[in-house]
């Protein structure tokens, strides 16, 4: 049986601080050398998966092919490692672990011994991380522990980690994010932080054997010294991560430092020959990107006290990044909270000023009349326009109201008397709303759909048959169907059987690209192939 090896990867100081890309970008280094490399995300949460969080509060919900919702850095392990994130396999919760080991007691599992917080849930982490691995087949498995050392939620997670290395200590490695603090008063870096980061690892037991130092600039030699001695680890595994303008640069660095020699040395695996061929292109690329690419973001899930908060949509704007990298122009992101279009109408004509306009996906009723205000001007003023789920949904709403004279047209999510439903619930859902069963009830993960030849969406997919990530529970209502195609609105993409309509577009003489999309396109781009829908809205933005 293949021998297996595990890095847990533990942040410290403050969240935020870039453990998924971290994570991702150790994997992408090592599966570079030739290992077959699986990453798992810990979430502490009690929530069984990520579909019941507001985004506002933890960002995106990132939907597998499966149908799981999960956080967003399984969306950055798919990007930068080139798999198809499984539910048993890369995420897990705290809900999960303790409803397993709930059932497994009720199912006399235990032989009526007590079950208790240690060792049971300890237990249970390392048989799912044990399973994960042997289901990936991976030399090694990143396992990313949420959150920050010295939260509460984290700690069996951490014990159950300290329990693996007890085991096998030759076969596991820590690798502990940190954060180095510049006061803008006193301008100087300080290791101090960092160092109560791994004392608090320490008093769990567990030892960090790499330090990935996040901060503003790269360390000094001084810094990387002192690090080094307080925190009892070799000066060389102390690696320097500064702020860089891509994420997809952190790889590079990382083996800039020599890092995947080092993981590969303290595992005790073999050194192979390293390609980053196609990584270095990319970054390459990045910078000789100059041309602005200017693409208005329209949604509501910004805010977050009196700040941005970006990560709500996180997929989308990295959708956006790879098709503008593709296209060798720079990606400048203006976010457009819809509301404002409701307050003050004459900020509509800000969206003047975009190269393209893309209307995400989102849920419930506020925002909403903005984000149809948002798209007529686009609409009407020609401007590139691409709508994400609730974005098609509202694009049909706006079609069907302006052009078909349904003046009351609306989705029954905010209108469940209006007099032309133009987009209903699927009537399979109508029982999960009566029983408020909302938790992983939605039309969830990977549906086909077939493409009408010669249309814009056929055309940049080259095939006929494709298979996207869906999340939603309304549709169009099947009954305005042909009256929408009558007026001018082509449905080039359907499921199979014809029933369900997957992608609305334009024709190209009224509009330079008018497409929708009732599925997330965005959950399956990646730096090195971008998806071909947004490669052609960026075409048609640059066009404009």
């Amino acid at each position: 049986m293949k021998k297996r090896k595990y890095i847990f990867v533990i942040g410290g100081v403050m969240s935020g601080v870039g453990k998924g890309i971290t994570t991702s970008s150790i994997g992408a280094i090592l599966k570079a050398r030739g290992y077959n490399v699986t990453a798992m995300k810990i979430d502490p949460y009690l929530n069984v998966d990520a579909g019941t969080m507001n985004p506002t509060e933890h960002g995106e919900t990132f939907v597998l092919d499966s149908g799981m919702e999960c956080d967003q850095d399984m969306g950055n392990y798919e990007r930068f490692l080139g798999i198809d994130a499984l539910p048993s396999v890369n995420y897990m919760t705290s809900g999960m672990v303790y409803q397993s080991v709930i059932n497994k007691e009720r199912n006399l599992e235990y032989g009526g011994s007590c079950v208790e917080a240690v060792p049971h849930i300890p237990l249970e982490i390392i048989g799912r991380i044990e399973k994960a691995a042997n289901k990936a087949d991976a030399d090694i498995t990143l396992i990313e522990i949420g959150g920050t050392v010295g939260e509460y939620q984290n700690i069996l997670f951490i014990e159950a980690a300290r329990m693996m290395h007890l085991k096998n200590p030759d076969d596991v490695m820590f690798v502990l994010v940190s954060y180095l603090p510049i006061p803008s008063k006193v301008g100087e870096m300080k290791t101090k932080p960092t160092q109560y980061a791994v004392r608090t690892l320490n008093s769990y037991g567990v030892q960090p054997d790499a330090i990935v130092a996040r901060s503003e600039t790269f360390l000094d030699k001084k810094r990387k010294e002192k690090i080094a001695v307080s925190c009892n680890i070799p000066e060389r595994y102390v690696i320097s991560a500064p702020d860089i303008d891509s994420i997809y640069e952190v790889l590079i660095n990382f083996e800039r430092d020599d890092l995947s020699r080092l993981i590969l040395k303290k595992l005790g695996l073999k050194l192979r020959k390293s390609d980053l061929k196609q990584w270095y292109n990319l970054v390459d690329n990045i910078k000789k990107s100059k041309k602005p690419m200017r693409i208005g973001l329209v949604g509501k899930y910004f805010g977050t006290g009196d700040f941005v908060l970006s990560d709500a949509y996180l997929s989308v704007i990295e959708a956006v990044k790879h098709a503008c990298y593709a296209n060798k122009v720079k990606p400048q992101l203006d976010w457009i909270n819809s509301e404002q279009f409701e307050k003050e109408p004459e900020k509509i004509e800000q969206l003047r000023q975009c190269d393209g306009v893309i209307v995400p996906g989102g849920f419930g009723s506020r925002g909403i009349e903005g984000k149809i205000k948002a798209i007529e001007f686009c609409r009407e003023n020609k401007i590139p326009f691409f709508g994400l789920c609730y974005g098609m949904q509202l694009a049909v709403v706006e079609f069907a109201r302006h052009k078909l004279g349904l003046s009351d047209a609306h989705t029954t999510e905010i209108d469940r008397g209006t007099k032309n439903p133009v987009i209903d619930i699927m009537p399979e859902q109508k029982k999960n709303l009566e029983d408020k069963n909302y938790g992983a009830t939605m039309r969830l993960g990977g549906y086909p759909a077939v493409l009408k030849k010669g249309t814009i969406a056929q055309k940049a997919y080259g095939k006929s048959k494709i298979s996207e990530r869906h999340r939603h529970r309304w549709e169009v209502n099947p009954k305005y169907v042909d009256q929408l195609e009558k007026g001018g609105m082509i449905f080039s993409g359907k499921s199979p059987d014809g029933k369900l309509m997957e992608i609305v577009e334009l024709p190209k003489s009224e509009h330079p690209f008018f497409l929708a999309t009732q599925f997330h396109p965005e959950l399956q781009s990646s730096p090195l192939n971008s998806h071909p829908l947004f490669l052609e809205f960026i075409k048609a933005a640059i066009k404009k």
